[in-house]
């Protein structure tokens, strides 16, 4: 069997590679290229994406958790960012030799984090695999955020959400708001097309509210930051919504 080939992104590559997520999807080719635009302008902080040379999802995004766009105190860990094995190429062992491959460029530093939920969530990790790659619980966030982590260390401080993320909370009671960043390419067009066409249908008022920096990121209402839909003050799902299942989350009065 051939061994397989591995690609990390650089300022040099990234242009003519893909990016995995979306890069089927005509609808999404401005998100798709602003997604490329974020890599780019996070690689000088360390942000590192590696993909199977293949024409699927098979990649890990990771990051020092410094300075990722999460709002976690994770001192000296890298964080997973999005990572994802689909399609023909699960059970083939690809996701674990991602990991590998992020652990070892994490070696001397505390340990990896990544957030998943209590239960299997749309377009978030599933803490099942990792829980059977030594990861352990550090911390929780309403309604269903987890924080898990990896210590490298005896001594490794157990890394945490930030108050600010922990209530699921918003300061807009009476609106319907969407966060987003270009972290993920379905957004552009999900955000300010679909979702925005939808709510007007329903005359719901929409507020959207893109994250347009790491501070601002580390200081959102939820752990999740790539894109969360709160409903009168309440966080409701990190979902893309769209005409099809809008109605299954926002129930208006």
């Amino acid at each position: 069997m051939e061994k397989p080939t591995f690609i990390n992104l650089n300022e040099e590559n990234i242009q003519d590679e893909h990016i995995c997520c979306a890069f089927s999807d005509k609808k999404c080719t401005e998100g798709y290229l602003a997604k490329k635009d974020w890599i780019k302008s996070q690689m000088k902080e360390g942000y590192t994406f590696r993909k199977l040379d293949a024409r699927g999802k098979i990649f890990i995004e990771y990051v020092p958790a410094e300075k990722a766009w999460a709002p976690i105190l994770a001192p000296n860990y890298m964080m997973i960012h999005c990572f994802w094995v689909s399609g023909k190429y699960k059970g083939q062992g690809y996701a674990k030799q991602l990991l590998d491959y992020c652990e070892k460029d994490a070696k001397g530093m505390n340990g990896l984090v990544v957030l998943a939920a209590q239960k299997k969530q749309p377009f978030m990790s599933d803490k099942r695999f990792f829980k059977k790659q030594g990861f352990v619980l550090a911390d929780t966030a309403l309604p269903y955020f987890e924080l898990w982590y990896k210590p490298f260390k005896k001594d490794a401080p157990i890394p945490q959400f930030k108050d600010i993320a922990k209530k699921g909370v918003n300061d807009l009671p009476k609106a319907l708001v969407v966060y987003y960043t270009n972290a993920c390419p379905f957004n552009e067009y999900y955000v300010n097309v679909e979702l925005k066409k939808v709510a007007e249908k329903r005359q719901n008022p929409l507020i959207i509210k893109k994250i347009e920096n790491r501070t601002q990121a580390q200081n959102h209402h939820i752990p999740h930051t790539i894109y969360s839909v709160f409903y009168k003050g309440k966080f409701i799902t990190q979902h893309i919504l769209n005409e099809g299942n809008f109605d299954k989350y926002i129930q208006v009065e």
